[in-house]
């Protein structure tokens, strides 16, 4: 009896050993699956941010060769360049108004490719084609299409008596800037349209149909049925498409390079032309602060917004 009691203790003590590490083995298991992902985003993500702010509190020149520690006079040298102000609100004028063409015009095409007519899935996988062409391919295209001498549009609008002459659109102050958020509405615009087309097919049939058997017209089955249904898809694709659109490079660099005059510069072409052209990387690294700093914030604002109307529209 006392030799099963002691292999009987013995077992118990290995048994209560063996739990114990495949416990640890369990809690380490999902850190070692982690492990790679981690240390890629740290790499790739986490690494250059910090780097960028500790630059930005130098004066990085690789012209002079200079790397001294400079505190905050270059957020001080910011606050006080007027190039930077107007890059800025070229930047936000720009998101605005994309924005809002794109989110209008994608639910309008959201809307009639909702409803049933022949050859309805082919328009609907033809529409991706904008979005799908390289952004720099489709500012060749703009550019062509907008030249001042020998563009399409110009033809077109002269034929039509809009114009007595031809208009230089990519040359002239006045109308760069409305050409380039022409050229990113009609790429962007079918991208909204689809996001949109989702959140619509998830709205019960069977709502709509009541709402025309009561007598409710089109707007009125638009207005009170579909829109606060589809409101929190509207915001979201808004949100998203606000802040890629805050990001515009390629396509201002194409076509314009920031000109005529500076009045397409955006907050990404002059930050690039101050790392890479003027090698000014302390300055370039504060300018790459300030707009992810302004990004920032309106995600914060826009997530905001669509936690309260989410929270007032469940009650």
């Amino acid at each position: 009896m006392a030799v099963r009691s002691t292999l009987a203790t013995g077992e118990g003590s290995v048994l209560g050993t063996r739990k114990e590490k495949r416990g640890w083995a369990d809690r380490l298991a999902p850190l070692l699956f982690l492990t790679p992902a981690s240390v890629a985003i740290i790499a790739v993500s986490v690494y250059p941010i910090l780097d960028g702010v500790w630059l930005s509190l130098r004066n990085t020149l690789l012209s002079t060769q200079d790397d001294d520690f400079v505190g905050f006079d270059n957020y001080t040298r910011l606050m006080e360049d007027e190039q930077f102000w107007s890059a800025w609100r070229h930047t936000l004028t720009f998101t605005a108004a994309s924005t809002i063409l794109e989110t209008l015009i994608g639910l309008a095409m959201a809307l009639v490719l909702y409803e049933p007519f022949r050859g309805r899935g082919m328009v609907r996988a033809a529409m991706l084609v904008p979005w799908a062409i390289p952004t720099v391919v489709t500012s060749k295209m703009f550019g062509w299409l907008f030249d001042g001498q020998h563009g399409v549009i110009n033809w077109l609008f002269l034929k039509f008596g809009l114009i007595s002459a031809n208009v230089n659109w990519y040359g002239s102050p006045d109308t760069a800037f409305q050409s380039i958020i022409i050229a990113d509405v009609w790429k962007t615009a079918p991208v909204m349209a689809l996001l949109l087309l989702a959140g619509l097919q998830t709205i019960p049939r069977s709502l709509i149909e009541a709402a025309r058997i009561d007598g409710a017209g089109p707007f009125a089955v638009f207005y009170y049925v579909r829109l606060p249904m589809l409101l929190p898809t509207l915001l979201i694709a808004g949100m998203f498409r606000a802040l890629d659109a805050f990001r515009i490079f390629d396509l201002v660099y194409v076509l314009t390079g920031g000109g005529p005059a500076d009045s397409t510069e955006v907050l990404s072409t002059l930050t690039y032309k101050t790392l890479f052209s003027g090698l000014e990387f302390g300055y370039g690294s504060a300018l790459s602060g300030a707009m992810f700093l302004t990004e920032a914030v309106l995600a914060v604002g826009f997530g905001l917004f669509i936690v309260r109307r989410m929270r007032r529209a469940n009650g």
